[in-house]
């Protein structure tokens, strides 16, 4: 049931001054410092443990902030490992003069849970409770999944590497090579 002059509580930050860029919008820097106070929140919430950042593995900026807007993060555990677990966030600011909500980040955190001696501790598992549930922890496998492969090709291409398949590589590429600032060895 709709309450036109009612509104319902969301927690929010609003964007200020001090919080802009040279450009005059809201820093990447400070929705990275939002992103990982939320994960924290998130994790240690499932955790019902201290959590630390492992990595931001995808931080897609959509849209800038401006100064004056609400900022609001919604973040879920859409994937548990062992003592890991992966906490996907939706970052949306609100213009709250003319009531335009905008998309505006994406993100998803890997925290570890740590016991009493900073080693890692094992973690509930999750209940998958919707398709969403279940579409978000298969994704952040298939994610997880990718990020293994590219470590390991970028293993294997750092113990065949060759300066002059290299160089050939980057000829289609925007870049020039000083070649008399190093020699092949």
């Amino acid at each position: 049931m709709s309450h036109p002059h009612f509104k319902s509580v969301k927690d929010s930050e609003l964007m200020v001054p001090t919080y802009a860029n040279f450009g005059g919008k809201i820093h990447g820097g400070v929705i990275l410092s939002l992103l990982d106070k939320v994960a924290y929140v998130c994790a240690s919430k499932h955790a019902r443990a201290y959590c630390v950042t492992a990595s931001i593995d995808t931080v897609d900026f959509l849209q800038s902030v401006e100064v004056g807007e609400l900022v609001s993060l919604k973040a879920s555990v859409n994937y548990v490992g062992k003592t890991s677990m992966v906490i996907g966030i939706r970052v949306e600011s609100e213009n709250v003069i003319n009531d335009v909500l905008k998309h505006t980040n994406t993100s998803y955190v890997t925290m570890v849970a740590k016991d009493e001696d900073n080693k890692p501790l094992i973690v509930p598992g999750l209940i998958l409770e919707s398709e969403t549930d279940i579409r978000r922890f298969r994704e952040a496998i298939r994610r997880r999944n990718i990020k293994s492969k590219i470590k390991e090709e970028t293993r294997q291409g750092k113990d065949s590497f060759s300066l002059s398949e290299a160089i050939q590589t980057l000829q289609q590429e925007r870049c020039v090579i000083n070649e008399s600032a190093f020699t092949e060895g």
